[in-house]
């Protein structure tokens, strides 16, 4: 009886140190504008969140345990505000100063980091442009290193995440295929499914259609596409830097072919409805926009990056498809000036 009592008590001894083996804690440093929020911890592969804290003190801590590491996103009122390895031990986290620190992948980051920022220097410095082309491959071959050596980790993961969305379809999944430790990856499974997706959207395909539904109201792409006019459909969000450097381009296309025809509808993707209209009123759009698109829009046509850009000629063929700044306007001048000079 007193043996069996004793195995017992080991293997719950075992189990709790097992389950107790893991603890995290991932101190967040904030501003005041950021008290009294929630915060939360969201994972990067499958968007589910896996802690949430309210922000006190110019800080969010969070505590508790983990399996393993996984690459997680600060999410504060809708907006990202860091990314960063969630893994055992005591991790610091600096917004303001974008550090990241503790954890064996944080740290193995900061060195790759480290390496990347004097190559950078290098290529600034770079005399000739066969010098800056050597440094881009000395750039590109590091990449390629880190990532195989750690293929099976994390850091190896969000290494193949960041050079994947620039591989061709075929490549794309030749690669997963000779590395099967990635098919586990939502984000990559959904990454092969939004290219086959993107190939069949590309310019002089039909428009494939949609729905954004927002307090009620339901809108079809098909209400506006394929209706006799030209749509230029921009897909963005508030918190997208990129997205919103890019409006002052669109705001020139529109102001020069509205009155030829040509509409422009704005679709919010992958964000919160209330930072979706206040980016409009910021960014003084006079377009539509369809608020809490979220991931329908940009799973129908294999959008894996923001702003998306895209414009439909009358009859709702795809005419052009990711360009931005002097290269979309030239394209766009070049299919409208001709309406334009119609009228």
């Amino acid at each position: 009886m007193i043996k069996k009592s004793l195995i017992l008590l080991g293997a719950a001894l075992s189990t709790a140190c097992a389950f107790a083996a893991n603890p995290y804690t991932a101190t967040v440093h904030l501003s005041e504008d950021e008290n009294g929020a929630m915060a939360y911890l969201v994972n990067y592969d499958t968007s589910q969140k896996v802690d949430s804290v309210m922000v006190d003190e110019n800080a969010a801590v969070f505590t508790g345990n983990i399996d393993e590491a996984i690459v997680v996103r600060l999410i504060i009122d809708g907006q990202r505000m860091a990314q960063f390895f969630l893994e055992p031990g005591n991790i610091d986290v600096d917004v303001a100063k974008r550090s990241v620190s503790g954890g064996k992948y944080n740290e193995l980051n900061n060195e790759l980091t480290a390496k990347t920022n004097e190559i950078g220097k290098r290529f600034e410095s770079a005399g000739t442009d066969a010098e800056k082309e050597a440094v881009l491959t000395e750039y590109y071959a590091l990449l390629k290193d880190e990532m195989m050596k750690n293929l099976g980790n994390p850091l190896g993961y969000l290494l193949f995440l960041q050079q994947a969305y620039n591989m061709e379809p075929d490549e794309l999944t030749k690669f997963v295929d000779e590395n099967p430790s990635l098919k586990s990856s939502e984000r990559v499974r959904k990454l092969i499914i939004a290219n086959e997706r993107k190939a069949a959207t590309q310019p002089g395909s039909m428009y494939a259609d949609f729905s954004v539904t927002n307090e009620g109201v339901t809108h079809h792409l098909s209400d506006l596409v394929g209706k006799g006019k030209y749509v230029l459909v921009d897909f963005w969000a508030s918190w997208c830097g990129p997205c919103r450097r890019e409006m002052p381009t669109i705001k020139a296309l529109y102001n020069k072919y509205h009155e030829a025809g040509l509409e422009v509808l704005g679709v919010a993707v992958w964000d919160e409805v209330a930072n979706t209209m206040q980016a409009v009123k910021e960014l003084e759009l006079p377009w539509t926009i369809w608020a809490n698109g979220q991931t329908e829009p940009t799973d129908v046509y294999g959008i894996s990056g923001i702003p998306c850009i895209i414009l439909f000629g009358p009859d709702g063929t795809i005419l052009v498809r990711d360009k931005q700044g002097e290269e979309l306007t030239a394209v766009v001048e070049e299919i409208l000036t001709p309406v334009l000079l119609k009228r």
